[in-house]
């Protein structure tokens, strides 16, 4: 049996995403979306999502690179002079590992930003963070504790079979996501044990930014069997505050919406929902 999730990040990050995950559910493959809870257009998102039931909601937990929840003062640890959670990944791991009140900080971030997605009222469909930082081991034991108390089910888990990419595109070489290989297996073992669903595979990691019409669609065709996410970053289109450089927002939108992709997604093989729909 094939189940799809065919998720949206960002979430919130502007009103090009926004009105693009709109689009690519109403007219689109897309099921659900992963919402940031402090961007700056999380309350026209939560709007949105309100008004579209069937849309799938989850939480993209923001610990790397963009707006925290509390107030920056009340994390001097994990923010940068702008009031930003800190881009250096690496030394942030770290700074987690040796400092218990980085640690501390990072629980209250967490729980800052699952208590303002309870009080969107919508249901939490899934979990996962911005940049995967969730797989840090530290970072993912506070999620794991935390979204317990909040009704957390679902759980992103990025591991994407190299082999699946060449065939969806012959004379593919995509890159290897060694970096996070070990740190994947270890969180799915810490899902499964806390009893939450995760996905078999996660598509979208080596293409992040690049799922374009073709690619999507080869992916479409060579789905295996179980449980697969495909994530995506649709928008409109591009030059909004947060955005990554180089990412093919509208081309990734387009990829959701497109004939090809739909009428793959509808085949009877396949079933698509939110994590929710597969729990």
């Amino acid at each position: 049996m094939k189940r799809l999730v065919v998720t949206a990040d960002d979430f919130g990050l502007s009103r090009e995403v926004n009105e693009a995950v709109e689009q690519a559910h109403r007219d689109g493959i897309l099921t659900a979306a992963s919402l940031m809870v402090s961007a700056p257009a999380a309350a026209d998102a939560i709007e949105r999502a309100r008004r579209i039931p069937s849309l799938r909601v989850g939480l993209h937990l923001v610990l790397v690179e963009a707006w925290p929840t509390l107030p920056p003062a009340q994390l001097p640890d994990l923010t940068d002079a702008k009031g930003l959670m800190r881009a250096d990944m690496g030394r942030l791991g770290f700074d987690l590992a040796a400092k218990p009140a980085a640690r501390r900080q990072l629980a209250a971030e967490i729980t800052a930003q699952f208590e303002a997605y309870r009080a969107t009222g919508l249901p939490l469909d899934h979990v996962n963070a911005h940049k995967h930082f969730h797989v840090h081991p530290l970072i993912a034991g506070a999620v794991l504790s935390i979204g317990s108390r909040y009704g957390m089910r679902a759980l992103r888990v990025p591991r994407e079979p190299r082999d699946l990419l060449r065939r969806a595109e012959p004379g593919a070489r995509p890159r290897p996501a060694l970096d996070i290989a070990p740190w994947s297996a270890l969180l799915a073992v810490r899902a499964r044990q806390a009893g939450l669903l995760i996905p078999d595979r996660t598509l979208g990691l080596a293409w992040s930014g690049a799922m374009t019409p073709a690619r999507v669609a080869g992916l479409l065709r060579h789905l295996p069997d179980g449980l697969t996410e495909l994530y995506t970053h649709p928008a409109t289109a591009g030059g909004f505050p947060g955005e990554a450089p180089g990412y093919a927002y509208a081309a990734e939108r387009d990829a959701l919406v497109a004939a090809e992709s739909v009428a793959l997604a509808a085949g009877p093989d396949i079933t698509r929902g939110g994590f929710s729909d597969f729990g």
